[in-house]
């Protein structure tokens, strides 16, 4: 098991007649994800709704907030039971035996056209073996053809974007290894949490995005970007890609600060919690 503490705190600035929020920053409740003590506190506080979506365990915290300063903190303590499997056991389903629910990552998307990559992958990957090898090609590709670079995108950059540009942030990668791994007919997903283990010299602890494909009847995951260490992984909201897992959504007038985010591993007394490092299975939470 690995115990991790994540801090997580907003800061904005209200312009008049209010503004209204719904933020996806909680950790979720997953079979292989207990959250053992969490902590909300909002500034000043109004009315306010949660609620957990069944199918993608997605929890969405609803807000008015009055014109002036609104703060927000998240703290929890996250323990993750991960699934390991051995990659060369995980095979590809057939779409007609996968499960009605994940079909729609099987679709294109707003931030995902997989659509009018058809041709290229299957020139890239077509003769490939299917299975758990050809998702990490998939990988491979995208992060030998991608640089990552902050700065160099926006809310509006798409996989057709990425492919063009070949730049981009975390969100960036997975949008196109979702992209391209649709176009092979494998049910793939966006997926946010927190960065834990980055390298200091690409800024501050951020909200990170990875995909999760859908593999032998279960989602494993891929970090595209390679910035992070996924036995370390929050899971916070999935997603058929980023327009559905904003971590805020703002009606009205605000100026946002930059989010300060602290994720740390509890080693346990006498270390008996494992510590993230990478790792030779294929990772699930799901």
């Amino acid at each position: 098991m690995v115990r991790l503490n994540v801090r997580i705190a907003l800061a904005y600035q209200v312009q008049a007649l209010g503004a209204d929020f719904i933020f996806n920053i909680q950790a979720a409740y997953t079979p292989l994800q207990k959250v053992s003590a969490e902590q909300l506190v909002i500034s000043p506080m109004g009315t306010c709704e949660q609620g957990i979506d069944e199918a993608t365990h997605n929890r969405t915290l609803r807000l008015h907030a009055p014109t002036g300063p609104l703060a927000l903190t998240y703290s929890a303590t996250v323990d993750l039971h991960h699934h390991l499997a051995l990659t060369t056991d995980l095979q590809e389903i057939p779409v007609a035996q996968l499960p009605m629910s994940v079909l729609p990552y099987l679709y294109p998307s707003r931030y995902c056209q997989s659509d009018v990559l058809g041709s290229m992958v299957m020139g890239l990957f077509g003769s490939q073996p299917p299975g758990y090898a050809r998702v990490v090609a998939v990988q491979t590709w995208v992060q030998s053809h991608v640089t990552f670079k902050s700065n160099t995108s926006n809310s509006a950059t798409s996989a057709l974007d990425t492919l063009r540009d070949r730049v981009g942030v975390c969100r960036d990668f997975a949008h196109l290894m979702i992209a391209l791994c649709r176009a092979l007919n494998m049910p793939a997903r966006f997926s946010t949490g927190t960065d834990f283990g980055a390298d200091p010299v690409l800024g501050p602890p951020d909200f990170h995005a990875y995909v999760e494909v859908y593999l032998s009847n279960r989602w494993y995951i891929f970090d595209p970007s390679g910035t992070a260490i996924p036995l370390g992984f929050i899971r916070i909201g999935t997603g058929r890609d980023a327009a559905d897992v904003s971590i805020a959504t703002i009606f009205g007038g605000v100026q946002s600060e930059q989010p300060v985010i602290s994720v740390s591993a509890d080693p346990g007394p006498h270390g008996q919690y494992m510590l993230p490092a990478a790792s030779v299975y294929a990772i699930s939470t799901a």
